[in-house]
């Protein structure tokens, strides 16, 4: 760990804060820390930023509920920037969305990285904005009796395949079963969020119980 001291703050005493999503590793917002509101920040262990057009500090989510829980704070070579990992409640942006960086300015030929979130947003798109001749839109039109079938079908896919020891196939056949689950996902209204906050849940358990282990 670096001493605090140790950052180089700007001729107005402020240091810009990337803030990152600690899951999705998405860039978030853009802000400014000065030396009391990182202290707070460290402190509450939630971000707290200075307002330049306010010249205030603002805990971020006192208002709204958003509050970034902070993973970890680091600082760059030069110690004149910080990136800080939160988890979120909501909301990055005061506007609504998710991240404050939601317009292109330029996309090149190489094709943005996968992501389930990406994945997740398209298909709500299909819920929501029903495109013809989309399986997807499809899906969601016969409801859940039909999501639960074809769920089944490939759960089956996959035991098959790994039983005949086909790696390929069984990678191929859990990705198609990985979409149809997502599909009743959002058919239930489940977010990836619950299912990373289940995980998370059973990691602690499993922890738990292998220091119990341990000790005993």
């Amino acid at each position: 760990m670096i001493d605090v001291d140790s950052l180089k703050f700007d001729e107005r005493g402020l240091i810009p804060a990337i803030v990152v999503d600690t899951q999705t590793k998405r860039v978030l917002t853009l802000a400014y820390m000065n030396r009391e509101s990182l202290a707070i920040s460290m402190e509450k262990g939630l971000t707290c930023f200075y307002s330049r057009s306010r010249q205030t500090l603002w805990l971020k989510g006192e208002t709204s509920g958003n509050y970034q829980h902070i993973v970890s704070i680091t600082a760059d070579c030069d110690r004149d920037a910080l990136v800080v990992e939160v988890r979120k409640d909501g909301p990055a942006c005061h506007l609504g969305t998710d991240s404050c960086f939601e317009y292109p300015v330029y996309e090149g030929e190489e094709p943005p990285a996968f992501s389930y979130e990406g994945l997740m947003e398209m298909l709500e798109g299909r819920k929501t904005n029903p495109k013809e001749g989309s399986y997807t839109t499809y899906l969601f039109e016969k409801g859940i009796d039909k999501m639960l079938k074809k769920v089944g079908e490939e759960t089956t896919e996959v035991i098959i395949a790994a039983k005949d020891g086909d790696k390929p196939n069984t990678i191929y056949e859990i990705g198609d079963l990985m979409y149809h689950v997502m599909v009743l996902m959002l058919e239930m209204g489940i977010s990836l969020e619950d299912i990373k906050k289940e995980m998370a849940s059973r990691h602690v358990i499993d922890r738990k119980v292998k220091q119990e282990k341990m000790v005993k």
